[in-house]
């Protein structure tokens, strides 16, 4: 917190009596702030945001720097990978496989390459945390999912989009995808995507205006965990807590994004109007061939 309070400050120029004027603190206030003496609290933080707000800031590039410079400094280890994993209230004992049941990738524990989108999805969170953690991979079943329409169907079982063609080919082979591996490895599906996705499984775009759309968005990937040996494999290496300031700017950068999301739905929409497939239409073959 005070590394962003300084540079916020740094960018309108003002010391630290003018800049304690602006938010109508007093001067001691900022100086203990920017030296890490004290905390201001949510009214504080609630008039540093509309400051930014209202002086054309950025904000958001100010968090992010922040948060990944608190990340950063994990030396990468022989035969481990360093992700990111947002937790709504925190990670409470052992690391196990306890997300929900309709996740993209099933019931896991979710870590991501792309800090931003994890701390995104934690915003609205009072207790989130952001931890970075390592994975060791060795001995473990991993599931490496392509960012085309094998992935949309394998994320639309797992949502239980499929459930109206149990017992067809198609079925069990996301079945059996889902049940043999430790650790499945697939792009994310971020605030812009929901919306993308959400298109394809109502009928909205066809599979080819999918694809285009994780073409175009270039997501990272998201590793889940989805046993408790790929579980076991994950180790804890630093929890960073989220402020209000920190979380309200997310919120924002969240929106923005879910607007492109609708955007970019949109567009695709009308270049692949008449090209490829819609998802019942990709059931209903289906279950013609049952």
């Amino acid at each position: 917190m005070d590394a962003i309070i300084k540079a916020v400050r740094q960018m309108t120029g003002l010391g630290q009596q003018d800049f304690a004027d602006a938010l109508g603190v007093s001067f001691t206030s900022v100086n203990r702030w920017e030296n890490g003496h004290s905390v201001p609290n949510h009214m504080a933080q609630s008039r540093i945001y509309d400051f930014c707000r209202a002086k054309g800031i950025p904000l958001e590039t100010v968090v992010y720097a922040g948060i990944a410079e608190q990340a950063a400094g994990i030396a990468a280890m022989e035969n481990r990978m360093i992700l990111y994993h947002g937790s709504k209230s925190g990670i409470q004992g052992r690391i196990m496989p306890l997300s929900r049941d309709r996740c993209d990738f099933g019931r896991g524990f979710y870590m991501g390459t792309d800090l931003r989108q994890c701390l995104t999805l934690i915003s609205d969170f009072a207790e989130s945390k952001l931890y970075v953690v390592s994975l060791k991979l060795d001995g473990l079943r991993m599931l490496r999912i392509p960012p085309d329409i094998e992935w949309a169907l394998f994320v639309a079982y797992n949502r239980g989009k499929m459930d109206g063609i149990r017992g067809t080919r198609l079925y069990q082979k996301y079945e059996r995808m889902a049940h043999e591996p430790d650790i499945v490895v697939g792009s994310i599906a971020d605030d812009r995507m929901f919306y993308v996705l959400d298109n394809f499984f109502q009928g909205n775009i066809t599979d080819k205006a999918l694809v285009a759309s994780l073409s175009a968005l270039r997501l990272g990937e998201q590793y889940a965990a989805v046993t408790q040996a790929g579980c076991d494999a994950v180790s804890v290496e630093r929890e960073i807590s989220l402020s209000y300031l920190e979380r309200r700017c997310l919120q924002d950068v969240s929106q923005e994004n879910r607007l492109k999301g609708v955007s970019l739905a949109d567009e695709v929409c009308r270049r692949y109007r008449r090209e490829g497939l819609f998802f019942d239409e990709i059931l209903e073959q289906e279950k013609e061939v049952r």
